[in-house]
């Protein structure tokens, strides 16, 4: 039985946990280990597609967490909708304190402030703003942003630019700016690398969504323009017949290679730690919790030249902004040791700074004692691995 002394929080927004999606799933799996080992009770809603559905709701537990599981039987938005509206029902129907992840399904929150519950949202980037979506959509995350904004008790943002931009919607006394944090990466094996066909130290390394947005277009172009005797790893899900993705392989040249989505954590770890220089092309949002993990990991980066990406990789960036400038870039980074050197230096300096993911984990726990009235609890109850 659950322990009723214990403070609660219930984690919606994300596909649930384990995490085998994404940067937020990722995150609701670190915090929610890091509160259940301090002594919280933590439920994380997850979403189950089904082709039909058996058993609409279930609860199990996975490391001390709480998962409530939610079948639904739609695809795409449909399905994702669905599901936070079950997710949003069932919150409201029982003790605990809400974390939000993202603002994507922002009108069903004013449910939970009706049900009494306190809510805090971390809103995530600017999503009406991708290029990727046509008019209605960016209306729709629009219009989710604003109703999530004023039906949170609080907002958290994730990068300075994203509390500079919610301040516009929401007085600044309601805005937390917290990070995303990520644990030093220790020197890694060289087999899955070299499994991969890849030479440690003699690769770029992309991972992100193969989409506009993240400038993967730029980067696969920019690369292939000469031999470079190196190889570019654009990790992610390539689909047939998308234009977009088709327009991708025939502009690569031999030296680019799509290996698809990984998600095994060794291989991931391994790609990052022995690459020349992490690519990050990323356009829209605040502190991406993959490019802090490759500075975690001591990567020399090369970004898409914006404020967020400025503000997080700092010294540890050489930056572009088209795609010539990514070219230079390119060419300067596989040229030059000592760039890489003092680039790798700068990146482990600022994720041990700005980055550290127990600090990041317990400004979120302080935030949820404040709304609690149960205080941080200091120590941790066990140990995270």
């Amino acid at each position: 039985m659950p322990d009723e002394t214990k403070p609660i929080l219930r984690i919606l927004g994300t596909r649930g946990v384990p995490a085998a999606y994404g940067g937020f799933e990722t995150f609701a799996e670190q915090l929610s280990l890091f509160l259940v080992a301090r002594g919280w009770r933590v439920v994380v809603y997850c979403q189950n597609d089904v082709p039909e559905i058996t058993r609409p709701l279930s609860v199990e537990t996975w490391r001390g967490i709480e998962l409530v599981q939610i079948q639904t039987a739609a695809s795409g938005p449909k399905a994702t909708l669905d599901f936070d509206w079950k997710a949003v029902r069932h919150a409201g129907a029982h003790e605990g304190l809400c974390l939000v992840l993202g603002y994507n399904s922002g009108l069903f929150l004013p449910w939970l402030r009706l049900r009494g519950k306190t809510v805090l949202t971390n809103m995530d980037g600017m999503e009406w703003k991708r290029a990727k979506w046509g008019p209605a959509v960016k209306a729709w995350f629009w219009i989710n942003e604003w109703i999530a904004a004023w039906s949170s008790h609080r907002l958290i943002a994730d990068h300075p630019a994203i509390a500079d931009h919610l301040a516009t919607r929401r007085p600044r006394r309601h805005i937390s700016t917290i990070a995303y944090g990520a644990n030093e990466v220790p020197p890694q094996p060289e087999a899955p690398v070299r499994a991969l066909g890849l030479e440690p130290g003699g690769y770029l390394v992309s991972i992100a969504r193969i989409e506009p947005d993240n400038s993967i277009h730029t980067i696969v172009e920019a690369f292939s323009r000469r031999p470079r005797g190196a190889k570019l790893m654009v990790l992610g899900h390539l689909q047939p017949g998308l234009p977009y993705h088709d327009r991708l392989r025939k502009a690569a040249s031999e030296e680019v290679v799509f290996p698809g989505p990984i998600y095994e954590a060794g291989t991931v770890a391994a790609l990052r730690y022995h690459a020349r220089a992490y690519v990050h092309g990323h356009t829209v949002g605040g502190t991406n919790p993959s490019l802090v993990e490759s500075l975690a990991a001591g990567n020399a980066c090369l970004c898409q030249d914006n404020v967020f990406n400025r503000w997080t990789a700092g010294a540890a960036g050489t930056y572009f902004t088209d795609q010539d400038g990514c070219d230079a870039a390119i060419t300067r980074l596989l040229a030059d040791d000592t760039l890489v050197v003092r680039a790798r230096t700068a990146a482990r300096e600022r994720a041990a700074a700005a980055f550290r993911l127990d600090d990041i984990l317990s400004a979120y726990e302080e935030e949820f004692a404040a709304f609690t009235g149960y205080p941080a609890r200091g120590e941790t109850l066990g140990v995270l691995t």
